[in-house]
């Protein structure tokens, strides 16, 4: 934490977008440096995370969309037939809904993700588009939540090897 809150601002700013690509995002965290705990930061994350305007996340998405990783659940073990299936799902949810599909994986067991994306995605292209904005939004508050607990505890890690 200490790092985190003793860092120049561009670096935290920088660090935070890695998390979630709203720069508006970003910057709310960092004006509102330092951070007690872990704890407050997620709570500040999480708030700031609702308060994204339409702008906002349709900027984070499109931070997501080129991130160097390949379609959500592609690593994951399962059938060519499969991932066949999961590479249309995500066409077909870009096309309906113009940005990324989003999911929160963490606790999913690395067996079980390949299904798990495939029936969110699925599930998901049900959903009016207003609907999935609202969708979406929560999975990338909880998709940052955890990037930022990752982040802060690797750097904290570090500072105390």
């Amino acid at each position: 934490m200490h790092r985190f809150n003793e860092a120049d601002a561009g670096a935290a700013e920088e660090a935070l977008l890695a998390c979630c690509g709203s720069h508006r995002w970003a910057l709310r965290l960092t004006a509102h440096r330092p951070y007690p705990d872990i704890e407050s930061l997620l709570a500040a994350a999480s708030e700031a995370s609702y308060d994204l305007r339409p702008a906002d996340l349709a900027e984070a998405l499109a931070d997501e969309s080129w991130m160097p990783q390949p379609l959500l659940g592609m690593r994951a073990p399962g059938s060519q037939a499969a991932h066949t299936a999961l590479r249309a799902a995500h066409a077909a949810y870009e096309a309906r809904f113009g940005h990324v599909f989003v999911v929160c994986l963490e606790g999913v067991a690395p067996e079980e993700m390949l299904d798990t994306v495939l029936h969110s995605i699925r599930t998901r292209l049900a959903n009016d588009p207003d609907e999935e904005r609202l969708i979406a939004a929560d999975e990338l508050r909880r998709i940052a939540l955890t990037r930022l607990e990752h982040l802060v505890a690797t750097h904290s890690g570090a500072a105390a090897r």
